[in-house]
């Protein structure tokens, strides 16, 4: 057996998550990162007036992409030491930039810059997938914007809402997420080249003085695409800088998972479902379910993104002083895993939301069997004013109401409620004032004015500057 047959295969890159999320935090992207650093270091250090051959830094931009993963197993083998094994296999291919390499720099040079530029990128795919999870779900409230729903309270019966206002539940969530995606994207910046302890002594002295050390950050910042560096750092940018960002991933986890079961309760009692392929099949052992697997999995994956925000908060408020190591191998771990679970879960969340079906006819009956009880009192008071006596009138619709319901109850109707108020001379309500109470679309309020205001004054803005016209739905690998 080949030894990829013999090793544990990650399901959030061998099923959930996207290539495109996996590439960023792949073993080769983050030493070819790596090595853009070491690059962008001595080409400023050089322009600030270290002596740096040209030539050196020639060759290390000609060996950049001559990387031999195995090599540096090997060479950490030896060395016990991560970032080493790459400067030193980075020289192998650079022999002439072997001295200059990492000049001046620590571990967390590379370590703590490569992770925020990965951050930064991962956090940009997130927020394209949320723009296409937040333009499907805006799509679906539009088309069901005025659709009579029966409204749940404590999953037990309420006032009547719309389809589409119910979407715009799910919607506004992400919305906020989308919002604390934002926010953390403009907070980013650069951890620069800072020093063993965060003073800069070391650049100071290679320098000459504290205003290059500020115009080397300055480049180091321009070159990677980020408005600055952290105010202050220790050996290490702020941990505090991770749980916010997990913060805004778990946001989206808690938001997905609310979605998610409320597909799954609609599904149970057949009002909505989730998209079911031609061949799916829905179990092993019994060939007719259509089980919302689509919505279980987001549901699965959002509560295990959910969990990672809370180990973030722990590795923050452990960072002894200027830094302690306790952080890197949860850190390795975590932070990849979010991104993966967050682009899994909106991806899911998108394919979804671009595919519900809605079963009017089942909606209709749910509501038809609870209107005794949702327009007793809208009765009541149409009665009061023709003329009829509050008391009475309270004591026969309740009658009606009752008998109305044990009847749907019972199996052998559908109710009879309005007929049996029509019939009831007691009662001066009857024909088209009668009809015009019992229209569910009177039931709903404003929930359908309320989706054309939401859509439009909130999400069509959002969506209009995200570009996020003729969005495809996502194509899930399982």
């Amino acid at each position: 057996m080949s030894n990829d047959r013999l090793r544990y295969p990650h399901p959030l890159i061998d099923r959930y998550a996207s290539e495109e999320m996996a590439d960023i935090f792949s073993p080769t992207h983050t030493a070819l990162i790596w090595r853009d650093l070491w690059i962008t270091l001595a080409e400023a250090e050089r322009e600030l007036g270290v002596e740096i051959p040209e030539s050196a830094i020639a060759e290390m931009r000609e060996a950049r992409d001559a990387l031999d993963l195995g090599r540096v197993a090997e060479l950490e083998g030896e060395l016990r030491h991560d970032v080493m094994a790459h400067v030193h296999h980075f020289g192998e291919m650079a022999p002439a930039a072997r001295g200059y390499i990492h000049l001046g720099a620590t571990s967390a040079f590379v370590a703590d810059n490569a992770s925020l530029v990965q951050q930064r990128d991962a956090l940009r795919l997130v927020r394209d997938r949320l723009v296409a999870a937040v333009a499907a779900l805006a799509a679906f409230a539009r088309e069901h914007r005025d659709l009579p729903t029966l409204g749940y309270t404590h999953f037990q019966p309420a006032q009547p809402t719309t389809v589409g206002k119910r979407a715009c539940l799910w919607l506004q969530d992400f919305l906020f997420d989308l919002d604390q995606v934002d926010a953390a994207l403009r907070e980013l910046r650069l951890r620069g080249a800072r020093g063993t302890t965060g003073t800069e002594a070391t650049f100071q002295e290679l320098l000459g003085d504290g205003e290059r050390v500020d115009a080397l950050n300055r480049k180091l910042a321009e070159a990677f695409g980020f408005p600055g560096v952290y105010d202050v750092v220790g050996q290490v940018y702020p941990r505090k800088v991770d749980q916010r960002v997990l913060g805004a991933l778990s946001g989206i986890g808690s938001s997905a998972a609310r979605f998610g079961t409320d597909i799954r309760l609609l599904q149970g009692i057949g009002e909505l479902e989730e998209p079911f392929g031609s061949r799916q099949i829905g179990s092993s052992a019994m060939p007719y379910k259509r089980n919302p697997m689509r919505s279980e999995r987001m549901c699965a994956l959002a509560r295990h993104l959910c969990t990672l925000e809370l180990e973030a908060a722990w590795t923050a408020s452990v960072q002894w002083l200027e830094r302690t190591l306790d952080d890197s191998a949860s850190r390795r771990i975590v932070l990849p895993e979010a991104f993966l679970s967050a682009d899994a879960v909106l991806l899911i969340a998108q394919n979804v939301a671009s595919g519900l079906v809605v079963q009017p006819e089942i909606i209709r009956a749910r509501l038809e069997r609870e209107l005794p009880f949702l327009l007793a009192e809208s009765l009541l008071i149409a009665g009061v004013r023709v003329g009829g006596d509050r008391q009475d009138l309270h004591e026969r619709i309740r009658g009606h109401a009752m008998a109305a319901r044990e009847l749907a109850q019972s199996g052998s109707g559908s109710g009879d409620f309005l007929l049996r108020v029509e019939e009831d001379d007691q009662i001066p309500l009857s024909g088209e004032p009668l009809r015009e109470l019992a229209d569910p679309s009177r039931l709903t309020g404003r929930a359908a004015e309320q989706v054309d205001a939401f859509l439009t004054n909130r999400v069509e803005p959002t969506l209009d500057s995200a570009d996020a016209k003729n969005l495809e739905p996502a194509r899930l690998r399982v």
